[in-house]
């Protein structure tokens, strides 16, 4: 079975970075798959639903903004597709045997099971374009609650990416409580 992994976050200046590992059974409906960077928001709740009710198993893991200043946004990003597996492998049914994983990009996460990097997997890889979306949703979800937290950050629009509004915020209001230290703002 092939175990998709992939990350949403490695570019903004605020929050976390998350991940995602799904396992897709052979009769998945795929046409609702996408890179979910080209999904719209509706399509990629859709498939978010249609993943969490069809797959063999899925996880999804967080590396927090402290982490990604103490390690690195790499290593967070490889940290959070390792909690990612580790929860997708405590659903999986004992039935399954034989795991190989696929994962987004050049580097590899520290998991138990053979694992190769492939660059443009979320686009290519059925298993990496749902975690993709997975990562995503989650992700976009928990900016969504930060802005609630600090309504003057405008998280709910822009989930912490470097856009000028968001710079703008920053230079008005000082570093907000889940800012990336370690990221330049300008």
């Amino acid at each position: 079975m092939i175990c998709g992994l992939d990350e949403a976050g490695r570019g903004p200046l605020a929050g976390p970075v998350c991940a995602a590992a799904v396992i897709l059974p052979q009769n998945f409906p795929l046409e609702y798959l996408g890179d979910s960077k080209k999904l719209s928001p509706k399509q990629r709740e859709y498939a978010r639903e249609l993943i969490c009710e069809l797959a063999v198993a899925w996880g999804v893991g967080w590396a927090s903004h402290e982490e990604i200043d103490q390690i690195n946004i790499l290593q967070a990003s490889l940290l959070a597709m390792k909690r990612a597996f580790e929860v997708l492998r405590a659903a999986l049914p004992e039935t399954v045997q034989n795991i190989e994983a696929i994962a987004d990009g050049t580097a590899l996460p520290d998991i138990p099971v053979p694992c190769k990097a492939l660059i443009k997997a979320d686009g290519q890889i059925p298993e990496v374009m749902a975690a993709s979306i997975l990562a995503k949703t989650a992700r976009d979800k928990e900016m969504e609650r930060c802005a609630r937290l600090y309504p003057e950050y405008g998280y709910e629009k822009h989930k912490g990416y470097p856009t000028k509004e968001h710079r703008e915020r920053i230079a008005r209001y000082g570093p907000s409580p889940i800012q990336r230290k370690t990221f330049k703002v300008r």
